[in-house]
Order: structure tokens, then sequence, then C-alpha cells
């Protein structure tokens, strides 16, 4: 069974930084892409950066330059440094296991605020 445990997250001032943290069980980790993702209240999840197996990396223009992702095959367990936050990034951002139907992490609150 596959599960995604999610870690990180907080409340930071603009211009901080925070790193999320997603270990993943249950799946041969290497073999599949990672992603993360974040929901505003009243938007959409939307996609905010992604990982291949081969390490090949995507970001949403919003966050490019300032988000970071990228995995540890050996921890099974993916990673997103966020760098320069702004009060636009804060939602709740889930991690995401592109294996079969797809699993998602339980979600984490990031704040950004003064």
């Amino acid at each position: 069974q596959v599960q995604l445990v999610q870690s990180g997250g907080g409340l930071v001032q603009p211009g901080g930084s925070l790193r999320l943290s997603c270990a993943a069980s249950g799946s041969v980790f290497s073999l599949y892409a990672m992603g993360w993702y974040r929901q505003a209240p009243g938007k959409q999840r939307e996609l905010v950066a992604r990982i291949t197996r081969g390490r090949s990396t995507n970001y949403a223009d919003s966050v490019k330059g300032r988000f970071t992702i990228s995995r540890d095959n050996a921890k099974n367990t993916v990673y997103l440094q966020m760098d320069s936050l702004k009060p636009d990034d804060t939602a709740v951002y889930y991690c995401n296991q592109e294996l079969g139907p797809g699993y998602w992490g339980q979600g984490t609150q990031v704040t950004v605020s003064s």
C-alpha cells in the first residue's frame, strides 16, 4: 500500500524559506515521477513542481527561480525547497506520486505573512 507522509511547512515571513519533505513507502520510489501541488482557499489545486525518475524538473512560472524540487531515492523522499517566499505562496501543499491513479500526501499548510 502506497503511503506519502509529508513534513515541513508552517508560518514564515515574506522573503523567508521553508523546506517540505515527502517520504514514500509501499512502492519502488525511484521508478516514478513525483510532484508538488498546492491549493489556496477558493482556488483549484495547481502543479508547483515536478521531477521525473531521470531527475528532469519543471516548475510553475510563478515559482521558477525561487523553488527547487529534488529527490533522494535512497531515502524514498522528495523535497521542495522554497526560497524568497511571497504571500501568494500561501496554500496547502501536497506531494503526489505518479503511480497508477496517483497517490497524495496528507497536505501541509504553508503561510507566508508578516
